[in-house]
């Protein structure tokens, strides 16, 4: 059995769902592109290859072997893209809450029901139909809940749109005494140094009280500023657009003070080692190209 457990972002992990890169399937044609990173790489011919993708995810296992992490993995459904575990579905305090996202994968959450099934039916939530979530937008900490969204009236137009304001109510109504806080983010369907494709794109909570942010990420400054405050200016590793592009702010913590990061962010993982860190480098550079990153590929289940 497993009792879902999670109240933020960066207690010590001891559960978690791992994507998995095998049988991806062909590279995609640009009309089945869930993003404009996707897009760029197919037009270019750089997408990302399995046997690469499959090795860097086995970098992350592999961390995750080392602190003792209990790790499940996917059913392996042929020729079909399951890495990114984290849009699936996402835990708060007790719930597992099932993701409602894009149509087109939702055979990715059947592939978890080994996992699912273990946990008490009355533990499992799925939200109407009409909330449209995904977990990168989603994030718990403490005694809020920080949801990316996109509320404009051209939502329907933008595949990079994931979690709508429907969804927000929907989580403040799950947990009443939690304060959920919802960030407008920047889209774009065919610029992905101006796409927040989710709100681990471009801000991520570290430690015990810092942050990862990008300001262009958010569409209302006055909601980027509220960060600011929140966690301090001092405790704010800003990245760049081009970081934000490399997807910096999509690193994943293990415990308060060791996160896995991806071995290029040079600049970041240096502020993580004079914030006293310990830092895990993979290589995550090839999935990265899918404008997904170590968060996304990963569903914490059990947090202490």
């Amino acid at each position: 059995m497993i009792i879902p457990h999670i109240h933020n972002e960066t207690a010590r992990l001891r559960a978690v769902v791992l994507g998995t890169a095998e049988s991806v399937g062909p590279v995609p044609t640009l009309e089945e592109a869930y993003d404009p990173k996707s897009a760029e790489h197919i037009n270019a011919g750089t997408y990302p290859k399995e046997e690469d993708m499959v090795m860097e995810m086995e970098a992350v296992a592999k961390v995750f072997k080392k602190y003792d992490v209990t790790v499940y993995r996917p059913k392996v459904i042929t020729d079909y893209n399951q890495i990114f575990a984290r849009d699936i579905g996402f835990v708060i305090e007790h719930k597992f809450i099932r993701a409602n996202i894009l149509p087109d994968r939702d055979r990715e959450i059947e592939a978890i029901e080994h996992v699912l099934s273990q946990i008490p039916e009355e533990q499992r939530i799925t939200l109407p139909e009409e909330c449209h979530v995904e977990g990168g937008d989603v994030m718990p900490w403490n005694d809020y809940i920080f949801i990316g969204t996109y509320s404009g009236e051209d939502y329907p137009e933008y595949i990079t749109a994931r979690t709508n304001i429907d969804a927000v109510i929907a989580i403040q109504e799950l947990f009443p005494e939690k304060t959920v806080k919802s960030f407008e983010l920047r889209k774009s369907n065919t610029e992905a140094k101006e796409n927040a494709l989710h709100l681990d794109c471009c801000f991520q909570p570290v430690g015990k009280d810092k942050a990862i942010l990008h300001k262009n990420g958010f569409l209302v400054e006055s909601e980027y500023q509220w960060l600011v405050e929140f966690f301090g200016k001092e405790n704010i590793f800003e990245i760049t657009k081009d970081e934000m592009y490399n997807m910096n702010s999509n690193v994943f913590s293990i415990s308060e003070d060791v996160v896995i990061s991806e071995r290029n962010f040079t600049r970041l993982n240096t502020w993580f080692r004079e914030q006293g860190f310990t830092v895990e480098e993979v290589p995550y550079g090839e999935i990265a190209k899918q404008e997904g990153l170590l968060r996304c590929s990963t569903l914490p289940l059990v947090r202490e």
